[in-house]
């Protein structure tokens, strides 16, 4: 009788050590060599709810322009360092003089030529679209088409096109975008499109061109806010994961031509929830620059109802694919 109930009640045991374990084991913060800054997060606070992000490097002054959601509206913010910002101004915001630009937000700045430009999502009546406007200084900007630029008009992209992103092609002369499209809560898939003037677009034929990955859990359900980097042979997206509209990660993918042929990195996703802090419930919108030593990547990350802006870093070139 004894000798029975021996290995039961040692199986039980065990599976109680291992279940308290993991109780007590925090989840993973960061995977593949990056890691969060401690001074987290660098934007946010008293602002309000501050998200979707685009950043330029000039000189030794990086220049972000945000989603300022409180004033629905694109404000600029300045850093030496990344981590300590300046008081925001806004840049860009409603107008009232259309039907599709009631709150701007999602903004994406490149600067060509001797001019900054901006592709922007413009919200309203339950829908998105996306604009585009053109600055000097980066401050005083100047709307180029009183129209969206991209609207919503394949199945897949539902009722909202948003989260542009755009690099210009010098041997192509075209400018390449890739956004977001689908539910206007979040986004469902990824498409690209081209232009030659940054007004006029045409769509890829077979878009979306990055869509969820149905066997990874933290994916599976929908992806978007990407942000794509041509470096070295390859386009490096850095891009959410879902594993519901509620639970967002951050992963990265590499293609050879940026539209087809994606290969996500073994580690995703890399940037994850905090463990009860501020980006508890979800990590969003990664934009990243490599300054030649090490990877900078900002993030929106939310606690609640609260989202705020952080930074992670990744020492060195390889990413590790």
């Amino acid at each position: 009788m004894k000798t029975k109930w021996i290995l039961p009640l040692f199986g039980v045991l065990l599976l109680a050590a291992v279940q308290a374990d993991e109780k007590e084991k925090p989840r993973e913060e960061t995977t593949a060599g990056w890691v969060k800054h401690p001074k987290n997060p660098v934007l946010g606070g008293d602002l309000g709810t501050c998200f979707d992000i685009s950043v330029l490097k000039e000189g030794d002054t990086y220049r972000m322009w945000f989603s300022w959601r409180p004033k629905k509206s694109i404000a600029l913010v300045e850093s030496k360092d990344g981590v300590q910002w300046s008081k925001p101004e806004i840049v860009i915001g409603p107008n009232e003089k259309t039907d599709w630009e009631n709150d701007l937000n999602r903004p994406v700045v490149i600067k060509k030529g001797d001019r900054f430009r901006m592709w922007y999502t413009g919200q309203a009546r339950g829908k998105s679209w996306i604009g585009y406007a053109t600055s000097q200084d980066g401050k005083s900007w100047q709307r180029m088409s009183e129209k969206p630029v991209l609207s919503a008009e394949k199945p897949w992209e539902k009722v909202a096109v948003m989260c542009p992103h755009v690099l210009y092609d010098d041997k192509a002369k075209l400018y390449r975008m890739w956004y977001s499209g689908g539910e206007q809560g979040e986004p469902n898939a990824i498409g690209y499109a081209t232009s030659e003037n940054g007004v006029t677009w045409s769509k890829h034929d077979m878009n979306p061109v990055f869509t969820p990955d149905s066997n990874s859990a933290w994916e599976k359900d929908r992806v978007t806010g990407c942000q794509v980097i041509r470096h070295g042979d390859w386009y490096l997206m850095f891009y959410i994961g879902f594993r519901d509209e509620s639970h967002a990660q951050i992963g990265i993918a590499r293609s050879k031509d940026g539209i087809t042929d994606w290969q996500r990195h073994p580690a995703n996703p890399v940037i994850r929830p905090g463990n009860d802090k501020w980006d508890h419930d979800a990590v969003y919108k990664p934009y990243a620059i490599f300054d030649g030593r090490r990877w900078l990547l900002w993030y929106n990350g939310r606690k609640g109802n609260v989202e705020q802006i952080g930074l992670a870093f990744h020492e060195g070139e390889d990413l590790g694919f």
